[in-house]
């Protein structure tokens, strides 16, 4: 090791670059809470980063202000299950490598989310988590050039860092799932359009739609706020219509269960009148008096590469592969 690395901390970047590989797969290999692979490119990762005297959970030593062992942690609302269950993600990674995470909410706000942000920095973070969602939002634009660590979650500007789910592999794995059941009237709501995670998942449908042969018509795609409410209004404007879905995909599972709410409410039975499909998997999808077919996100997976993604000013950006898990809100259509 020469002089110059004797003074700087070594990171999962420069491991990843003498290594040849990406910093996510540079992490996965060095992540000793999972058993150690012994494949050739594992083999040599290791090596690599004992040669440049690499030391995980170094993370942040050099960020902004000193290193705090704090991380802050930025979403729109708590009452969110998907925020929460991405912060409570954050929070315990940071705290199997002797961090702590703090939180603050912003609402849908700019304004707010700017001062949330000053609040969090004038606590000396190390580095920030940003779950907030607008594609068209100027914080991180405005981070880059203050050169503050950050990592943006569940979605991605396609420049800072970002760690989130497949949301284009998710949406096929769940109108693809329609399709095998035999449906082929299938109606999609998606989150606001404003967002990745919404045009990503929307897309997903239409490649499996589009392989099938599928038809989704203009009518059959709403795009709305991701509340149960806006679930309920969307989904009774699809089953009004002429040629009544007998399937829809919903971008979450708020969504979804407004969906089933709008069925009831229309004398619909789920699933033998309409089979919905959610997304995030959250905790009450599986207890729902019919439980809910959802895609799973792999939230802890992506709150590890949040995390790891601190050390990097690059733009690399991981996705988790999610999962469909199917139960009773979706069966073959009867008509």
């Amino acid at each position: 090791m020469d002089e110059q690395q004797e003074r700087r901390v070594i990171t999962l970047k420069d491991v990843a670059a003498a290594s040849g590989v990406s910093i996510s797969t540079v992490s996965r290999i060095l992540d000793d809470r999972t058993p150690p692979s012994r494949s050739q490119t594992a083999e040599r990762v290791r090596q690599v980063a004992d040669e440049l005297g690499y030391r995980r959970n170094m993370f942040a030593s050099g960020l902004r202000r000193g290193a705090t062992g704090t991380i802050g942690v930025l979403v729109p609302r708590l009452t969110d299950n998907v925020m929460a269950l991405m912060f409570e993600a954050v929070e315990r990674t940071a705290r199997g490598r002797g961090a702590f995470a703090v939180v603050a909410t912003c609402g849908d706000d700019p304004v707010e989310e700017r001062r949330a942000t000053e609040t969090l920095l004038d606590r000396n973070v190390d580095g920030l988590v940003l779950a907030t969602a607008r594609l068209d939002d100027t914080l991180p634009a405005s981070l880059r050039q203050r050169g503050v660590p950050h990592s943006l979650v569940l979605r991605t500007d396609g420049i800072s860092a970002s760690a989130l789910g497949d949301d284009e592999a998710g949406g096929y794995f769940a109108a693809r799932h329609l399709v095998d059941l035999g449906h082929r009237e299938i109606a999609v709501i998606t989150g606001p359009w404003f967002t990745s995670s919404a045009r990503d998942r929307l897309a997903g449908a239409r490649r499996a739609l589009d392989e099938a042969g599928v038809d989704l018509p203009e009518d059959r795609v709403i795009s709305t706020g991701y509340g149960v409410e806006a679930g309920h209004v969307a989904g009774r404007r699809l089953l009004e219509l002429a040629a009544r879905p007998s399937a829809i995909f919903a971008a979450n599972d708020n969504l979804a269960i407004g969906v089933v709410a709008a069925a009831a409410s229309a004398g619909l039975a789920i699933p033998d009148d309409l089979s919905v499909v959610g997304y995030n998997d959250i905790p009450l999808a599986a207890m729902l008096p019919v439980p809910l077919s959802s895609v799973r996100t792999p939230f802890d997976q992506i709150a590890v590469s949040a995390l790891d993604l601190l050390e990097s000013p690059s733009g690399e950006v991981t996705r988790a592969l999610p999962t469909l898990i199917p139960r009773a809100s979706t069966a073959a259509p009867r008509r």
